[in-house]
This record gives structure tokens, C-alpha cells and sequence, in this order.
């Protein structure tokens, strides 16, 4: 999986091109139907360029991406590109630096090679299977705090409600960044000790961080504490749960 990690390391940062000619030029805005949120024409411009780069380089692969019309013709291919061309498209537009792209290979389920590249924090995590995790080339590792209380999350606000949480919620200092792909790899390297998510999460914004995560020595589930699976027919888990095993542990056992 080196060849395919290089691949997607150049198309990471082509797509960073992109990304910034349009980057505070006011982009065209379209929403999409079903309070599926914006879409703009740089990130039409950056999936455009990473399926024709990635398909020509392997034309056995398939393909899934949060801007192009999914088919179940990928489910035929034993390997996949899973793609997010801008994940924070909201903080994109409104100027924020705190973008990504994430650019992962899936093999029958199992994530292979990742990326997550933020060009405008000159951020570049990397990791394949068995192959550590870095950021700009340097290993990266997980956080080794044993307690949850007092634990700093990468959190949104109704995910700590009570409903969500036996007996009551933990007392964490509660953070977030736009990019749920960066949220995984903020926890990949130390700088927070965890990642909740209730909601349903895709394929594309979590692929590539979850191989980051792991590779890093954390560990990754839905929030039932289920392994993810990619490439599935409905490509999108029941929430996501992430930091180190014993961190991770007392999330699940205290969600409800």
C-alpha cells in the first residue's frame, strides 16, 4: 500500500491547490436537497480532479465520494478511493483555515492508506496499515490518559446532553474544530483525549482518520462501541467514538 499512499499524498496536495485558488473569492453556493447542507464549486473543482487523477492511476478501483451520486457498482470492487474533497465546507466558506481533505484506500472493509491534509495549517497526516501514523513526516501517537473525568473531548454541545449519557454526563472539557476528519487526527496525535460523535457519520469523514487513529495506537468505533466497517451499502456508521482504550472504554460504557 506505499504506492497507494503516495498517490494519495500528491492528489492531497493538488486538491490543496485547488482549495485555495477559490479560498475567500466568494465561490458559487448550491445546497443540497434534504438539509444535506452547502456545496460549493471548489468542492465540485477538488472531487473533479481526484477522481479523474485516482481512477486513471488505478481503473480497477471504485470510487466513493461525498460529491459524486453513489452507486452500488463499488460494492463490486474489492478496493476503494473514499473521499471527502473539502470536509468543513461551512468553515471553508466563511474564510476559517481549519479545512480538509481526506483521501483514504478501502480493501475489502478495511481502510489500507489515509490521508488528511490541511493546506491552509500546512497539516499532513499520514498512516498505512502496519505503517505508523505521522504528521509532515514525524510519528504521531495517541494521548495515555487513564480518566475520562476531567478529560479534554472534541465534542459538540448535544452530544453532552443527559439523554445521551448513563447516570449523567462526564465532566470533560468540551472543544471542536469544523473538520470531523481533523477532530480524529487532533486525538491521533495527543493534542486532545478523545472524539465523540452521536450522529451518524459517512464513510468519507471518517475513513482515513480512523486508519490515522489507529496506526497512532487509539482506538475506534460507532457509539455502541461496534467496529466500523467501510464500503458497506449504507456507507455511514451510527456514530463514532475515539481515544486511547481506556478512555475509549469508559465512553462506551457510560453512553446510553
Amino acid at each position: 500500500m506505499t504506492d497507494d499512499l503516495t498517490l494519495l499524498i500528491d492528489a492531497a496536495h493538488e486538491a490543496g491547490h485547488i482549495a485555495a485558488r477559490y479560498w475567500r473569492k466568494s465561490p458559487k453556493v448550491w445546497h443540497k436537497p434534504d438539509h444535506q447542507g452547502p456545496v460549493t464549486e471548489a468542492d465540485i473543482a477538488v472531487d473533479t480532479m481526484l477522481r479523474d487523477t485516482l481512477l486513471a492511476a488505478r481503473p480497477d478501483y471504485g470510487w466513493l465520494s461525498e460529491e459524486t451520486a453513489d452507486s452500488p457498482e463499488r460494492l463490486r470492487n474489492r478496493r476503494i478511493f473514499v473521499v471527502d474533497p473539502i470536509d468543513g465546507t461551512r468553515a471553508y466558506m466563511s474564510g476559517d483555515r481549519t479545512f480538509a481533505h481526506s483521501l483514504a484506500v478501502v480493501d475489502q472493509g478495511e481502510v489500507k492508506a489515509a490521508v488528511v491534509f490541511l493546506p491552509l495549517r500546512d497539516k499532513l497526516y499520514t498512516a498505512s496499515l502496519g505503517g505508523g501514523a505521522a504528521l509532515n513526516g514525524t510519528p504521531i501517537a495517541t494521548g495515555t490518559r487513564a480518566d475520562l473525568e476531567g478529560a479534554e473531548l472534541l465534542v459538540a454541545r448535544p452530544a453532552m446532553e443527559p439523554r445521551f449519557w448513563q447516570d449523567r454526563a462526564p465532566k470533560v472539557g468540551r472543544n471542536l474544530r469544523p473538520s470531523l476528519a481533523y477532530r480524529l487526527c487532533l486525538v491521533a496525535e495527543g493534542r486532545y483525549d478523545a472524539m465523540v460523535t452521536i450522529r451518524d457519520s459517512w464513510d468519507w469523514d471518517i475513513a482515513a482518520g480512523a486508519l490515522i487513529l489507529t496506526e497512532a495506537g487509539a482506538v475506534i468505533s460507532d457509539r455502541k462501541g461496534n467496529p466500523l466497517s467501510f464500503n458497506t451499502p449504507h456507507p455511514a456508521s451510527g456514530g463514532v467514538v475515539a481515544g486511547n482504550a481506556a478512555i475509549h472504554r469508559q465512553i462506551i460504557d457510560r453512553l446510553t
